[in-house]
């Protein structure tokens, strides 16, 4: 009896180790660099926001690692994570704009009329989760929602150039130069959320037996600040899209 049993363990393992085996034999996977480029904004643009008078690209870098499953000679499922930042730095004109700034001592909100200069930083590690699709031996199609755990931050900047009604738009008139003792500067790092959510779609392409190129679009579906932060009226969305290389790892 004892035998039997023992028989009966070891086909048992021997059936789940060949499943095993079966199941890894046709995963790819795949290391990623790439470079993000984008911003962090309303949709769609407020009439309050009248031009963007510069931009200026970040170090939005990002380095990952993708799983991909196959099921059947074109479909697939996907798993990726990603360490990445999603930067920018950009300039604008606005006008009746609201907003919150501190000058010296002073704590200022109202509406804002001027140039409004935001700098904006996230790091984060980014796991999105895929259906795949290869219309041939190079080219593959993916698309599915992102979860982002955000893990460092930063947003801040400065009001120049122009004026701020406090309070409403018929408020006192309180003038904001163009140097550090006359502007008003803002930094609102700890309303922004930890965690974000969104939608990846992209595209692989294998130029040689294992390197490529890709290129993809995160077009995030959560603020990046936090639902009870109000200060800035508008919901602002990170939407980024990434250009980069492949390496096919097996």
């Amino acid at each position: 009896m004892k035998t039997k049993i023992l028989l009966l363990l070891l086909a048992l393992s021997l059936t789940a180790s060949a499943q095993r085996d079966d199941f890894w034999r046709d995963i790819d996977l795949t290391a990623r660099t790439g470079y993000n480029i984008g911003g962090t904004a309303p949709i769609p643009m407020p009439a309050s926001i009248r031009k963007l008078n510069s931009y200026t690209l970040q170090a939005n870098a990002s380095l990952g690692l993708t799983a991909e499953k196959h099921l059947s000679d074109k479909w697939g499922v996907q798993a990726s994570l990603y360490f990445e930042n999603k930067g920018m730095r950009e300039d604008a004109r606005v006008k009746n704009y609201h907003e919150a700034i501190v000058r010296g001592s002073e704590r200022l909100e109202g509406q804002f009329t001027g140039d409004v200069e935001t700098r904006v930083t996230q790091w984060m590690f980014t796991l999105p989760i895929e259906a795949t699709f290869h219309l041939n031996n190079r080219l593959k199609l993916y698309t599915g929602p992102y979860l982002s755990w955000v893990v460092g931050k930063d947003f801040d900047g400065k009001a120049h150039n122009g004026y701020l009604r406090v309070g409403d738009p018929t408020g006192g008139k309180v003038e904001l130069g163009n140097d550090p003792t006359t502007w008003g500067s803002y930094d609102f790092d700890d309303n922004m959320r930890n965690w974000q959510w969104g939608i990846d779609i992209g595209a692989d392409w294998q130029t040689w037996k294992r390197t490529g190129l890709y290129a993809a679009l995160k077009w995030g579906l959560s603020g990046v600040f936090q639902s009870d932060f109000h200060t800035i009226e508008q919901t602002l969305y990170p939407i980024y899209a990434t250009v980069g290389l492949t390496y096919k790892l097996r």
